[in-house]
């Protein structure tokens, strides 16, 4: 657990704003058949703070059912502890395998503050948990100072390293030599935190590409860089799409397009519109078009295992 390439997937709605659990299905199954490594589901991408907590564990049991014995982690993003530790439970007593917890937000937490949710969660939840450091996104920066606080708490063993700075991987290896799993949460650094050692990728586009995603961590697990290199190349104009405020809107028109999917989202999100559609569309489009061919994976099907 907590290697490889663990997609945050979105949630996708009926045009009645309903839960679309068969077109969730079918997008989970690809993932799957492109060889990911479990799914992180009701995350960010997955518009987490729009959903009802009885939305969220159906969308969990449907990603388990897919996933097989493959790995679901469940996102607890709530605005009190209170609610993060009931979210918590119910997920672990629903059959997540793990927790990726965040900072309450959007109250921007002290420092002790922020260990004590996390802490809490973690306890509640009785699963393996990795800690979503987000400060871009979210004002809080759970720092190296406060991960040796966590490290007391057996449970939680992973981050998601998203603070925009690839110096933090390395920093984080020197100072806890392996007590953590770190795993790239930006799109458009990825390929430079696992060049550096990160064990593996919570990916946003791998959503619409999926095969490009598995086969730039395998490439690198394998240490033929060269052959990573020039699909990130090619993917990185599509990877800045995740790093925007409408990474939702982004993400879910570069799905219909390549895997024939909706771009439909719950309000106050709407889908865009006008140039900044034309703008995202041509990304995607003129990506597809010039999508580079990808070599034999089946001899590196099992590296991150």
């Amino acid at each position: 657990m907590w290697t490889g390439v663990y997609p945050a997937v979105t949630t996708k709605f009926t045009k009645n704003d309903e839960l679309d659990l068969p077109e969730m299905e079918r997008c989970f199954q690809l993932l799957m058949d492109a060889g990911c490594d479990g799914l992180i589901v009701c995350g960010s991408l997955g518009e987490a703070m729009t959903l009802e907590p009885d939305e969220k564990i159906e969308i969990l049991k449907l990603a388990r059912h897919v996933c097989g014995p493959k790995h679901v982690i469940m996102t607890v993003c709530e605005s009190s502890t209170r609610r993060a530790e009931k979210a918590a439970a119910d997920a672990a007593a629903a059959g997540a395998r793990g927790l990726m917890v965040l900072p309450g937000v959007p109250y921007r937490s002290a420092p002790h503050e922020s260990v004590a949710h996390i802490k809490a969660v973690a306890k509640a939840g009785g699963v393996p948990v990795m800690v979503y450091n987000n400060p871009v996104a979210y004002g809080v920066d759970v720092t190296l100072d406060m991960f040796a606080e966590l490290a007391e708490e057996p449970l939680i063993v992973a981050m998601k390293e998203s603070t925009d700075d690839i110096r933090r991987t390395t920093e984080v290896m020197n100072r806890f030599a392996g007590r953590f799993k770190v795993l790239t949460g930006v799109d458009n650094l990825a390929l430079e935190s696992l060049m550096m050692g990160a064990d593996g990728w919570v990916a946003g586009l791998v959503v619409a590409f999926p095969r490009e995603t598995v086969a730039i961590y395998r490439l690198v697990q394998a240490g033929r860089y060269q052959e990573a290199r020039e699909i990130y190349r090619w993917f990185r104009p599509l990877l800045d799409l995740d790093v925007s405020t409408n990474l939702v809107q982004n993400i879910k028109l570069a799905e219909m397009v390549a895997i024939g999917s909706n771009d439909r989202v719950r309000a106050p999100r709407l889908p865009l519109s006008g140039a900044e559609r034309d703008r995202v569309l041509n990304v995607v489009e003129h990506a597809i078009a010039c999508r580079p061919d990808l070599p034999e994976l089946t001899d590196l099907c099992d590296v991150s295992m």
